[in-house]
């Protein structure tokens, strides 16, 4: 049976698909621009395919050439700055940070949904209201909180703060409200303790929302930029972020090389949105129950 659809749902599916498109292109610009052969960067008009893939079919004599020069920027960028370094520090940082979140969260919004003591409701409204406090007027007092413990100029200053990410708290609350809680009683009564309840059932429902916290908190952590360039000094501290902005300084004009870390930085969060994106949309669709 041949399904219709109405005018107007195809009126969506075009408006969403040109929104996609328009959400793409600056992704889409980045890669090509950091793929465009060096004497076509600045042209003007701008090519939007890059030069090298037409050069490659047309003129076979010079492939070697024309890959070489399309991959330019990316070989002056792995050969002459500290990217590994760079791409290394965010990359711990990011998936300790995630993994941090992860547990945490988790057991916070499990004892705030399914547990019974005072106060209760009183401390999440407190930790929601967190939520609305800009984070640049708490930049000053977490500086000199850091500064304290001695903890300037080290990663250590980068995972704590970020450990206490309500939003997190927040989401696995709300997701948590909807497992339900006579299957956490069904566990008690065969003898299971509340770690193996919280580890063996709890956990494995929520993935979903795991997943989706876990693209947030990593997308997060691996695009700060402001925090990781107060706190660091040392360069060969610095996460990608804060070192591709100290690229942009000593080559601004050089927009190939630019891209080519702009590309290089977009492709690890691709990666993560891509792996986990059928539990991210699923757990963006659930946990929405009323208390």
């Amino acid at each position: 049976m041949q399904i219709k659809h109405s005018p107007m749902k195809w009126l969506t599916y075009f408006v969403l698909f040109v929104w996609a498109i328009i959400s793409l292109l600056p992704l889409y610009w980045v890669f090509s621009t950091a793929l465009q052969l060096p004497n076509y960067v600045e042209a003007d008009p701008p090519k939007l395919i890059p030069m090298g893939i037409v050069e490659f079919f047309t003129h076979p004599e010079n492939r070697s050439l024309i890959l070489h020069d399309t991959f330019a920027g990316f070989q002056q960028l792995f050969q002459s700055t500290n990217i590994w370094r760079w791409f290394f520090n965010s990359a711990y940082i990011a998936v300790v940070v995630t993994v941090g979140i992860l547990v945490l969260d988790t057991m916070a919004g499990y004892a705030l949904a399914k547990k019974e003591f005072p106060g209760r409701k009183l401390f999440f409204w407190l930790i929601v209201g967190t939520m609305m406090i800009p984070g640049q007027i708490t930049l000053v007092p977490l500086f000199i909180m850091v500064q304290n413990l001695g903890l300037m100029n080290t990663h250590w200053a980068l995972i704590l703060p970020d450990l206490s990410m309500v939003f997190g708290v927040f989401l696995m609350r709300q997701y948590m409200l909807s497992i339900p809680s006579d299957l956490l009683e069904a566990a008690k009564i065969d003898g299971a303790s509340e770690w193996k309840t919280f580890w063996t059932i709890v956990v494995p429902l929520a993935k979903p929302a795991l997943a989706t916290l876990g693209i947030f908190t990593f997308m997060n952590v691996w695009n700060s930029f402001l925090w990781p360039i107060i706190v660091l000094n040392d360069a060969d501290l610095y996460t990608l972020p804060v070192g591709l902005k100290t690229l942009q300084d000593q080559n601004l004009a050089i927009f190939k090389l630019l891209m080519s870390g702009a590309a290089v930085a977009a492709v690890p969060m691709i990666v993560v949105f891509v792996a986990f994106q059928r539990h991210f949309i699923k757990g963006l669709t659930l946990g929405g129950v009323k208390e």
